[in-house]
């Protein structure tokens, strides 16, 4: 290849970069690394614990996206000096290093584009996985826990924090149920391509004559609900009513309008509060009620939401998204993308970026067939 050919394929590496540094906003970024790292200076930070962590979670995520972004750039500025080079000193042995630095570079690129596809309404949210065993019995209990161990070795070479929330453990071995969280923005967006059956073929450990078996495990993924601490409530969604305490207690209570009852009209919630001698203190007591219970039907209504987001994963033939065959040839094959690996063992070992790049790039595909249709 020429060094015009090396130098038009920079130019178009150049141009995707771009448009992932406009896609992803590197100010923006830069912003919230500042702002989080304010955050993180907090004196008192540690004073709750939860919100310590979601804080150092996003800046490491945030100092990752950015020095990606910027190791990208400079590389490929360094790339474009080493082809000037190799020019003018018409050095071959120099242009066959920028060979192979315009390989590592257009992998790298498509990598971190794989970033800029994630646009759904909860993609930058983090995950919650959940595995369970299918058909196959205890085959598929320990596929399961085979499947546990692939994500969470997935997250730990990323960096990504985990939290396993639940392990049901089967009988004789291996894993029932599982249940975790990925907790870094946009966990879900990656990780929902991996929701789905997968299917398991090899000699059973657990036969003692030595066949093959087949096992399913079930996956699902799942956005975490976002917490809020408030809701604003505007006035003219309230009625006030006020009205002589009941019941026993100090003489200006049960003497006094001083007993309040709100109604939040577009949801017929009624709270009342009675127990303050002062009808103002009654009113804050009774409005700190109707942003709590409020709260509550919002943590509802979106759970009600996030359960029509859960796939069917039956655990069966018929609804299978990957296969790992370790008997009697090796391969793991994704039946949506067609991507494919002959070494099972580094895919179980958290090798997974393939794949999941690969099913992000089939599922954005299907959203704008769909969308063209």
């Amino acid at each position: 290849m020429t060094a015009a050919e090396y130098s038009d394929q920079l130019k178009d590496l150049d141009a995707t970069l771009r448009n992932i540094e406009a896609v992803l906003d590197v100010d923006r970024l830069r912003q919230a690394k500042a702002e989080l790292e304010e955050a993180a200076s907090a004196p008192d930070l540690w004073d709750d614990q939860e919100r310590a962590q979601q804080v150092t979670s996003k800046l490491s995520y945030v100092n990752g996206e950015i020095s990606k972004l910027e190791s990208l750039r400079g590389r490929l500025d360094d790339a474009r000096v080493l082809l000037e080079l190799a020019e003018a000193e018409a050095d071959s042995g120099v242009l066959g290093e920028v060979e192979t630095e315009i390989g590592g570079l257009t992998k790298a690129i498509q990598e971190m584009e794989v970033r800029t596809l994630l646009s759904g309404e909860y993609d930058s949210r983090e995950a919650l996985v959940a595995i369970r065993a299918g058909a196959g019995g205890v085959d598929a209990a320990d596929f399961a826990e085979m499947l546990l161990r692939m994500y969470l070795r997935w997250a730990e070479r990323h960096g990504y924090p985990t939290e396993v929330y639940e392990t049901s453990y089967a009988e004789e071995a291996g894993l029932k149920s599982a249940t975790f969280a990925v907790k870094v923005p946009y966990a879900y967006g990656t990780l929902s391509v991996e929701a789905g059956t997968h299917r398991l073929v090899r000699i059973s450990p657990f036969d003692n004559q030595g066949r093959r078996q087949t096992s399913f495990a079930g996956v699902e993924v799942l956005p975490v609900t976002e917490q809020t601490d408030h809701i604003d409530i505007p006035e003219n969604d309230l009625r006030f009513d006020v009205y002589r305490s009941s019941g026993p207690g100090g003489q200006s209570v049960n003497t006094t309008d001083s007993a309040v009852r709100i109604t939040h009209l577009p949801t017929g919630i009624v709270v009342t509060c009675q127990n303050e001698k002062s009808q103002l203190q009654n009113k804050a007591s009774a409005l700190r009620v109707l942003q709590a219970r409020l709260l509550e039907r919002k943590r509802q209504e979106e759970q009600a939401k996030l359960d029509g987001l859960k796939t069917d994963a039956a655990g069966s033939w018929g609804d299978q998204m990957r296969s790992y065959v370790l008997h009697p040839y090796q391969m793991v094959k994704d039946l949506r993308t067609e991507q494919e690996t002959g070494n099972p063992s580094s895919v179980f070992d958290g090798d997974l970026d393939g794949f999941i790049e690969a099913g992000i790039r089939w599922r954005k595909q299907r959203q704008l067939a769909s969308d063209a249709a």
